[in-house]
């Protein structure tokens, strides 16, 4: 069983001053829409406005809206962005084509601009290791991936100054 990091400090400036957008896939809607629910929970937790949503139609699109996002704001884009969404294994090879494209997707975004880009997408074996993700015996992912972005919002900032 994979463990959670210890908890990790939020930005600590004012909260207002703090954007993040959600960009999420509209496949799996049940665990989808829990993940979106829990970073809103941990983001209003921090006093952190209503963020941004931004929904496209599965785990595949997010990468392009992501970086198209981020290019279309260059000037005043947001602290974060959060990527969510749920990759359930089925019988074929898709699984794997689909996480791979995914992850290396994000991860050129993320090195592309001057914003962290949070991976908040599960990939799982099944709906119930998915449920047991957002809220389960396996903590809440995205609560998690809202907290990482509260984290690396600090990071970046003080690397900025």
């Amino acid at each position: 069983m994979a463990q959670s990091p210890p908890e990790l400090e939020p930005f600590s400036g004012p909260p207002a001053a703090i954007r993040i957008v959600l960009v999420h896939a509209l496949w799996n809607p049940a665990v989808v829409r829990e993940l979106v629910s829990g970073c809103e929970r941990r983001l209003k937790e921090a006093g952190i406005p209503q963020p941004g949503k931004i929904a496209v139609p599965g785990a595949f699109e997010l990468p392009f809206a992501c970086k198209r996002y981020l290019e279309s704001t260059r000037e005043n884009a947001p602290d974060a962005l959060i990527a969510l969404g749920c990759v359930i294994r089925g019988g074929t090879p898709h699984f794997e084509y689909i996480c791979q494209a995914v992850t290396e997707g994000l991860l050129r975004v993320s090195l592309l601009f001057p914003v962290p880009v949070i991976f908040g997408v599960l990939t799982v074996d099944s709906l119930q290791q998915a449920m047991e993700r957002v809220g389960g015996g396996q903590g809440h992912k995205g609560e998690e991936a809202a907290a990482a972005a509260l984290h690396m919002v600090g990071l970046n900032r003080n690397w900025k100054s």
